[in-house]
Parts: structure tokens; sequence; C-alpha cells
């Protein structure tokens, strides 16, 4: 378990702390960078990265709780993979463009795991699953969004509005899936 004492440990280069830090956080950070990278490669890259930034930098900085390091830490992270992000190619975000939005049952999203849920949100183009994941997941508000992407806000809020357009549409594609495998038994 984590404690405070253990990131002041960290703080004054305590090489046992910061390998407590890594072993305690390494997942979650992980899970974080792949959920943003969708590649085992470029999140470890990220995971690297970021714990090398902490690290560096967290003598610097003052937390008064665990779960204050623990956000700082995933800012970082987010902040680096965001970063991977821009130095791929495929990196934009997509033009306007409508989309037919059909209503979706309660029960299509009951039946749903939370596997399938990831699934359907990785395969967001890359663009909507970051802002996507910037807003619903991390909680930054369109205006930080749009300052870390360098976009409008209106942009931010356009792609996220196609972002759960394409998961309402790709849920009613589950549930079309669902109700035809029902049919055919």
């Amino acid at each position: 378990m984590i404690t405070l004492a253990t990131i002041q440990k960290a703080q004054h280069r305590d090489k046992m702390a910061q390998k407590q830090l890594f072993e305690g956080y390494g997942n979650v950070i992980y899970r974080l960078a792949f959920r943003y990278l969708r590649e085992r490669a470029d999140a470890e890259d990220v995971v690297s990265e970021a714990f090398c930034l902490a690290f560096e930098n967290i003598g610097k900085a003052t937390f008064q709780s665990v779960p204050f390091f623990e956000a700082w830490l995933k800012r970082i992270t987010v902040n680096e993979a965001l970063k991977s992000l821009r130095k791929r190619a495929n990196f934009h975000l997509l033009s306007d463009s409508e989309f037919e939005i059909e209503a979706v049952s309660e029960n299509t999203i009951e039946r749903l795991s939370a596997a399938q849920i990831w699934e359907i949100v990785s395969q967001l183009p890359v663009g909507y699953r970051t802002v996507f994941n910037l807003y619903e997941i991390e909680g930054y508000s369109h205006a930080e969004i749009a300052k870390m992407l360098n976009i409008s806000e209106g942009t931010s809020k356009s792609q996220l509005s196609k972002a759960k357009s394409l998961l309402q549409k790709r849920v009613i594609e589950l549930e079309k899936d669902y109700v035809q495998s029902k049919i055919v038994r």
C-alpha cells in the first residue's frame, strides 16, 4: 500500500520508495496510457516516460495526500500519451459528418460487459477516442482539452458528440446482432 511517507521518501530520491511507487502504480498507469494509444509498445514507452518525468520532478511538488500524488502522476501520463499521439502521422480529428442516431434500449446497455464497452470505445477513431477519454473518463473540461490538444473548445465538443454518436451506433449494431442470435437459436 502506498502511503504519504512512501511518496515523501521518493521525493528524497529513495530508490526503494521509487520502486514501490512504480510497482504500486505501474499497471494503473499502463492501462491509462493504453486507453489512449491502443498499442502495447507505445503504452509501455509512455509509462517509462511518465515515471522518469515523475521521479525527475517529484522533489519539486508538494502532496497533501496520496490522491493528490495519484492525480499528478495520471496527469503526467495523459500528457505523455497525448504527446505520443501527436507524433503519430495518423492522429487527426475527423471532420464534420452526419450520423443517423437511433434509440438504444436500456436492456442493450445492461447486457454489455465492461470488456465489450472497452472494445467499443477502443475502436473509435483516435481523435474521437482521445477527446472521449479526456472528457468522460479523465474528467477534463472542454477548455482543458482544447488547450491540451491545441484545438478549439467547439472542436472538442464536436468530437465528443461524434464519439458518442458512433458509440451509440455500435451499441445498436450489437443489439441487432444479439436479437439475431436469439432468433437463429
